[in-house]
This record gives C-alpha cells, structure tokens and sequence, in this order.
C-alpha cells in the first residue's frame, strides 16, 4: 500500500508530525536511519525561550506559542502510552557572575519586578520601568491559551539578588552575584519523550521503519515521486522532510550538523532529597536535574558529522558546571554523549513549503527541536492536510535563504548570444558551423567557465558576462558549506539565463561522489532549472596533483547514468577511458590538458587527438590552459568546448581575460573548421614565379 505521507526523520520532530497526522486521519510511514543518532537523544528537554532570551520576534512568538502546547500535549501523549514524558512545569534559573558586564544590557531591559531578601524571608518589590524583550509587540500577539493561535503576550521574568537567589536555590557557586528567575519556563525528559512519542506513533498505526537510509527524492515536473532508499524506492502523495543535520544530505539546505557534547553525574544516594530543584541556566552551561542525576550540557562544534566525546570538550563543560554547582565535582560521573544539531545560518528553522508540490520542510531546529515539537506538528499537519498556512510560517520559508545575497551587487543579466551589449558583436562566422548539443540542449558558446577561486562575488559575475559563456560549473560542496567566495552565489547569477553545471568536486570516492550529484540535481531545480540532470563528475582522491581516479569516475558515472543524469566525466586525456565511459552513456567527455589550476598548458595533445578522433560525443578540454592561444590550440584540434576557470579567476584582470578566452574559443573554433595548411618540409613562397617584370 502507498502511504498518504512519508516522513523523513525519526526524531522528535518527525515523529510528532507522523502522530498528529495519524490522529487526524492519514495513513503515515516514517523512514529513519538510526533512531538513536537522532538530535532529540542530544538535548537537555530545557523548554525555555525565555532563559535562551531569543531576540527575534517570529522565533520567540513561535516558541511562546509551543511552550504553552506543551502540557496539554505532553497530557495526550501519557494517556496514549501509560508512560511519562517528564514534563514539569518548573521555571529556570539564570545565575549571574560577578563579572557579567555583558549581562548588563539584559538586566537593564528585562523584569519591571524584582526579587529581593528582607530580614530573611523573600518579597516582591517594584523595579525600575523598563520594557522587558517579553514586553516587545505584547499587543499583537493576546492572551495565553491552549488554542494554537495564542500565545503570551509577555512572558515574565524577575530580577533575584544575591542573597535572593542563594536562599533560592541553595548551593549555588560564590561567585554568582544573582540571575533572572523565569517562572514559565519548563523541562521534560528528552529520553523519556522520545521513547514516548515511538511508542505512541506505533500504538496510534504509524508505519515504523528503522534502517533505511533516503538516499535521494525522485522528482517530475515540480512534484516528488518516490525516495530512494536502501530498501528500494517508496512512494507517497506526500513527504516531509524532518531529517535534522542530515537534510543537506539530499537537498542544498543551508542546514549543518552542530555537535554538541553532554554528560550526566549521578546524586548519591545518601542524599535525602534532589539537592538542586531547578534547572540552572548559566553562561555557556546548563545543569538539569532529574531524577537520580544531574544533565550537564552542552559545546556547540562545528566540527562537522565527527563523533565521540573528546577530553577537551568533558572538561569544559565539567569546569563550567562545577564553577554554577561546586557540589557536583563530587558526583560519580555516569554516562557521556553527544549529538548533532541541525543549525542553519540564522539559527532558525525551515518550515513550510517546498520547491516541490508534495514535499514539506520540518528541519533547521538547532536548540529548540524538542520544544518545538507541539507546534510544528500542528502547523505542519495543518498545511498538508487543510492547506492552511500560519502567517507565522512565511518568517520560517526557506527562501529566505534566496532572497538574501551577501553582495548588495545587482542580479547579473546575461545573453545568451556572443555579444551581450557591452562588447562589439561578433561578426557571423563566414563557414558554417553547427551549435555545441550536449544530452539533447543546445548551447551557442562553446565556452564553459566556474565560480571558484575570485577575489570577489562582482569579479566573478563581470568575468562570467564577459565570457558570453552559456554553462557555468558550481561545486556543490562549496555552495553548500558556503566556502569563502560561494556565500551568495545562487542570487548572484541570473539562473534563468545561465545553466548549471553542478560539479562533484572535492569527493574522493564514487559514493560520495554520487550522494553530492543528487544534491547538484536538487540544488539546480530549487534554482528553477527543473530538467536540469547536467552533473560534472569529479572523482579525485589525490590531494596532491589532483588527478581523476579512472576507476572511481567509471563507477559512478554508471550509477549517475542509470539513475538518469547527464554526466561530464574529468579524466585524464586517457583514450581509453574516454570510450569507456562513451559506452557507458556519459553526455561528453572532459579530459585534462593538464594539471588543475597550474595553468601549464597543453601537456596532453597527442591523447586529446586520439579522443577526438574515436569520440562519438561532445569532447570538452579541461584544467591545465593558462592562456587565450592555448584555449585557441585546444579548439584548433578539433576539441567541442572548453572549460576554463583558475585562468580567469586568478588573471589580474579577470573580465578582460574572460573576452580573451570568449574569443579564443571562437577563434580556435573558426580555425578548425577553415582547416590548417598543410605542413611543408621545404619552403614555398608567397608570391607567385609567373609573370615578374625582369630586366
């Protein structure tokens, strides 16, 4: 049976999305890889946008809106199982250092209360008026109450002193001078609601599969039509993708693992009673108390999808908690772990709608996955199901990532033909020529240029509009990671005009290889390039020279072309690969001239020759060409195209080098077909011998 809706990721976020569209009538599947490496066993459960003191307006109103969902949910959920998530409505404390100049700012703008210690015993007494962060746009957003719609309209906060909060919570470190007690604040136990949510999500009918990995979406005019997994494809009117850290995995999200390290001490038992009963909110750390232990949390590392607990990253966070809570260096250390969370470049998630008809974001938490659970499972499911769209989710759609360039640089315009207006035309070639057609479309230039190695995004775009080139390659890697020069890119360029060339470099083995050309496809249709299959494979384990592996390049090309892409292999100018790979299905091939980026020149002539000879597709010269004669020698053997990017780039005047190479090509390109003079061993003069006046 094909499932109504099919959700990517079994985190918390993805199995509350499957529990409440299962409730409201739909039949769901959710397909996890590995439901303990999900972001949800990572957290704390600190239900807490006060304590994070989340300044923007959308975000904050979004997380008020969750929170005060979250005992009526959490309520659901325990009747459904005969199990308790944890839940306890129990504020959080955030102690100050004596130090804490930089809290300054936030103490100024926060409670018009204040808590303070009187001959013993606590009192309420008036602070200064100043607006709170809670305050900020209380009118429009009402009451609190259990519906959706509402939220708070101020979350309140106070001030405690010193001996406020040392009474408070005994126990606290010297140092702390006060902090900020956030009444409606929460917690619950992020173990103990995963294994909750698992088990509702199987009691209520939703379909669980562990093990499978979506190793790509399936796409037809604007509509996702399967996934591919490990197990097969699998198919549904809907998708959601809620897969956390790993959803760049399968399209070009700007969401990026964050790992974050964690441990638990345990409270002996001899002590009478939970010794701290609040959740401490400090500088860089937290402490959350459960039952029989304490949570210590967390580093924040960009360090990719490396895992384990490192001695650096325990000791930090073992420094921090002992300086809030010294009583806990005292405690046996009980467990360590860690987790990736998903953080996307303004700390925010991506929810909504997609690119695709069917396909529906949930992904980009980072901090707040499991507070958010509630909420997102209700916007979500209203969107699929009802087709009603929150106002609230406009401020979460990924194409916020689209629509903000990091160069106030205007869209690049670019034609089509050779001239573009801002260079004399052209004039047409006098012999007869046929257009490059490389996997069924036709290009004019026979030029293909890159993004990489500029000094800036505006180098970049006068080079390429100087090129008059048609193709341009993109490694989706640096797009991705937004590697230094590729921040902006996709705004940077007129997409309409100009056709991606999604490259693969930078993988070292096929495998990776083909998982970044599926990113490349996806990544060319969120541009507006929907039939775009072009994939430049880059199979290059070799750090050092930057040669292709023959071997790895033929085995992915194989898979890309079975799973229906137009592949452009780089190789080395190896003949016999090239036919190879011909026979294979590749649209052209690219062998080098020489090395990447060392701008030597044709080094491999004789080889290119016998490749264009034998070829029966398009042959495109690549890497090595330094100059516009060389660019103009590739053509004149006979090459389809070139593509030149490190001899643009790196010129000192790129755009001027770009027209050269644009006319070079042409050149070369006219040369070819005019046809070379034969070559002479002996001399043969100019002017005639007949009919010279002699004396």
């Amino acid at each position: 049976m094909i499932s109504e809706t099919v959700i990517i990721g079994g985190g918390v976020i993805g199995l509350a999305i499957a529990i409440e569209l299962k409730l409201r009538g739909t039949n769901v599947t959710v397909l996890c890889r590995d439901f303990q490496a999900a972001a949800t066993h990572a957290a704390a459960g600190m239900l807490a946008p006060d304590a994070e003191n989340i300044a923007n307006e959308a975000m904050r109103s979004l997380c008020w809106r969750s929170r005060a969902l979250y005992p009526d949910w959490t309520r659901k959920l325990e009747e459904l199982t005969g199990l308790n998530t944890g839940y306890r409505a129990c504020g959080i404390l955030a102690p100050v250092f004596e130090e804490a100049g930089e809290h300054t700012s936030l103490r100024e703008a926060a409670p018009t209360t204040t808590l303070s210690n009187r001959g013993g015993s606590t009192s309420l007494r008036e602070a200064s008026p100043t607006a709170t962060l809670s305050d900020q746009g209380a009118g429009e957003q009402g009451g609190r109450g259990e519906s959706l719609s509402s939220s708070s309209p101020s979350s309140p906060s106070y001030w405690l002193n010193k001996e406020a909060i040392h009474q408070y919570q005994p126990g606290l470190g010297a140092e702390v001078v006060g902090g900020w007690w956030y009444p409606e604040d929460a917690q619950v136990d992020n173990k103990a609601l995963a294994h909750v949510l698992r088990t509702a999500a199987e009691f209520v009918g939703v379909e669980l599969k562990d093990g499978i990995t979506v190793e790509g979406f399936l796409q037809q005019q604007g509509q996702v039509v399967g996934v591919q997994t490990n197990a097969g494809i699998i198919r549904a009117a809907h998708y959601v993708l809620a897969s956390g850290a790993w959803s760049n995995e399968l399209l070009p999200l700007p969401v990026l693992p964050r790992k974050g390290q964690m441990l638990s001490v345990r409270i002996p038992e001899v002590s009478p009673e939970l010794p701290l009963k609040r959740v401490l909110f400090g500088q860089d750390i937290y402490i959350v108390p459960r039952r029989d232990r304490l949570v210590i949390g967390a580093t924040s590392e960009d360090v990719g999808f490396i895992p384990n607990n490192t001695p650096e990253g325990i000791q930090k966070l073992l420094q921090a908690a002992i300086r809030l809570y010294p009583q806990l260096k005292h405690y046996p250390i009980q467990e360590f772990w860690w987790g990736f969370r998903p953080i996307t470049p303004d700390e925010l998630p991506i929810l909504g709608t997609s690119h695709c008809q069917n396909l529906t974001f949930a992904t980009g938490h980072y901090r707040n996955g499991i507070l958010l659970a509630p909420v997102t499972a209700a916007l979500i499911a209203d969107l699929i199901l009802e087709q009603k769209s929150d106002p609230l989710l406009a401020d979460f759609h990924y194409s916020r990532f689209q629509s903000q360039s990091s160069t106030s640089t205007p869209m690049l315009t670019h034609s089509a033909n050779f001239s573009n207006g801002h260079h004399s035309a052209i004039s047409p070639l006098p012999t007869q020529d046929s257009p490059l057609i490389i996997a069924g479309k036709t290009f004019q230039s026979r030029l293909m240029t890159g993004t990489g190695k500029y000094r800036s995004i505006e180098e970049m775009q006068q080079s390429i509009t100087a090129s008059d080139c048609q193709i341009v390659t993109v490694a989706v890697r640096r797009v991705q990671t937004k590697a230094p020069g590729h921040e902006g890119l996709a705004e940077a360029l007129d997409w309409t005009k100009i056709w991606m060339l999604p490259n693969t470099a930078g993988c070292q083995t096929a495998e990776e290889a083909i998982r970044v050309a599926r990113l490349g496809r996806e990544m060319a249709k969120l541009l507006g390039q929907e039939d775009n299959n072009f994939i430049k494979l880059e199979v290059i384990p070799d750090l050092k020279y930057l040669l292709p592996d023959p071997i790895g390049t033929l085995q992915a090309a194989e898979q890309l072309v079975k799973e229906g892409f137009a592949v452009l292999p780089y190789i080395n100018a190896d003949p016999m690969l090239a036919k190879r790979l011909e026979e294979v299905g590749c649209a052209t091939v690219m062998p080098l001239a020489s090395p990447i980026g060392s701008g030597q020149g044709l080094k491999t002539t004789a080889n290119i020759q016998i490749i264009i000879e034998n070829a029966g597709v398009p042959v495109v010269v690549d890497a090595g060409i330094g100059s516009p004669s060389e660019a103009a020698q590739a053509m004149e053997l006979g090459a389809d195209a070139l593509l030149i990017n490190s001899a643009i780039a790196l010129s000192p005047k790129p755009a001027a080098m770009a027209r050269a190479m644009n006319l070079a090509a042409v050149v070369g390109r006219l040369a070819y077909l005019a046809g070379r003079m034969p070559i002479k061993d002996y001399a043969s003069p100019s002017s005639p011998l007949t009919g010279t006046i002699t004396s």
